[in-house]
Parts: C-alpha cells; structure tokens; sequence
C-alpha cells in the first residue's frame, strides 16, 4: 500500500469513537493523518483526543472551538455572554474533561496550530475562505468561521487544489442527508455531525484512495465507501438564506 493522506473531520470530544475510526482506517507509520479542527467541546472526552493529537504530532488545524477556547480561558474582559455561549456550546464539557482547568500544556499547542495546511493538490482548512479576498487578505476569522459566502462559490477559489473543511455539519446544506459528504466548486466539506443526534457519523477521508471511512458515535457503527458514493453536490443557488447550526 503506498503511503496515504488521510483527513478527519470534526471530532468534539469523541474520543472512543475517534480510536474505533482510526482502527477502521489502520494507518500505519508511512501515512499521514490530519485533523480539521474542532477536537474539543460537546464531546466528553476533549482533553484525551487533544492529547492522543499532541502526543502522535498528527498535524492539525485550529478550529473556531479552539479559537473560542484560547480567546476565552484566562481572559477576564471576555464579556460572560460570550463565556457562557462557548459553555452552552459545548465548552463546559471540555472543562470538565480536564477535571476544571484546561492544561497549560495543551493551550500552548493549541497556540501553535496554522490555519491551514497546503498539501499541492489539496488545501486543508476548518471552515473555508472568503471568494473575494486573497490567502493573504483572509483572517482567522475566515478560516475557521466563513459559511455561506464560502459555500456558495460558483467558480472553485483554486484551479489546482482541493479545498476540504470541516466546519459546517454537512446535513444543514441544502438536500444533504445526516452522513453524507458535501460537494462544492472546488470543495469538500467532511464534517458529517459527530455529536449530533441527527447524524452521529464522524468521517475520515482517505484522499489517496478517494475512501471515506465513518463511525457512529451512538450507535457505534463502522462503514467504508467509495468517495463518489458518499458525496451529494450542492448547488450555490440554494445557499443564500439558508438557516445553519452556527456554533458547530
């Protein structure tokens, strides 16, 4: 088998479930697994999936949750809406993963963690980019919380790289089912719902092979496809308007 890219989408804190998928892909040490962002919050075990990311230097991008964290955790001018909406969005899980206190250790990595990843024919990144503006005009901001503006491009940002996000749970886009990989111009979204109870699925992407590989994380399923039986195109039309989940 020859060396293999393999991405994951949106974790939130699933961890069991998170090891049962890499079981399922099996990679091995010539591979390279990266993560989209989102490791923490609603999910109960947050701190054991940052640290299994850390400890393995699996590459990862920061994510809005990992974003609200460092923008929150040891700043007391945070407004407490804005404290208690990351809490209410699955941040006092992820508290009390760590026993009460998040780990200075792990704040330092997540610290360190890009924005995106440029693999040649494919570019990594949580939730997109802005259509009308370069890589270098883009903020954080853009990376890891853009929706529609993103997904209704009509022309691919790249005509040479895939884009694939996670972000966005997949089935809010219009005539997506819960499970389903999302299909843009010139993208992939991959975050399938993990904590949702209308999805459950958490996806990994084998971008070498075009194989998606998926678990359920409450029912605890394990499936394997072919990229092109997993996907349903969007059409940019219908995204104007639409109503998503915008903390996912």
């Amino acid at each position: 088998m020859t060396h293999r890219r393999i991405v994951i989408g949106d974790v939130h804190g699933h961890y069991n479930p998170l090891m049962a998928l890499l079981d399922a892909i099996a990679p091995t040490s010539d591979d390279t697994v990266y993560f989209l962002g989102d490791l923490i919050d609603r999910g109960p075990m947050s701190s054991q999936v940052v640290e299994f990311v850390k400890k393995n230097a699996h590459p990862c991008l920061l994510g809005n949750h990992e974003l609200m964290l460092l923008e929150i955790i040891g700043n007391n001018s945070v407004p407490n809406s804005t404290r208690q909406a990351w809490l209410y969005s699955g941040g006092e899980t992820t508290i009390n993963s760590y026993g009460g206190k998040v780990s200075q250790d792990h704040l330092d990595w997540i610290k360190t963690l890009p924005t995106y990843i440029d693999l040649g024919d494919t570019w990594l990144v949580h939730a997109g980019v802005n259509p009308r503006m370069t890589i270098e005009e883009q903020t954080v901001e853009q990376f890891c919380w853009i929706r529609d503006e993103f997904h209704s491009m009509r022309e691919p940002y790249f005509l040479d790289k895939l884009i694939i996000t996670g972000h966005t749970m997949t089935f809010t886009l219009p005539g997506v089912a819960p499970g389903t990989i999302a299909q843009g111009c010139g993208w992939l979204d991959i975050d399938t719902g993990a904590y949702h109870p209308k999805s459950g699925w958490m996806t990994g992407l084998d971008i070498t092979n075009n194989l998606v590989y998926q678990v359920n994380v409450f029912r605890g399923d394990v499936r394997q496809f072919p990229l092109e039986e997993a996907v349903t195109k969007i059409e940019p039309s219908k995204i104007c308007r639409r109503q998503v989940l915008s903390t996912s």
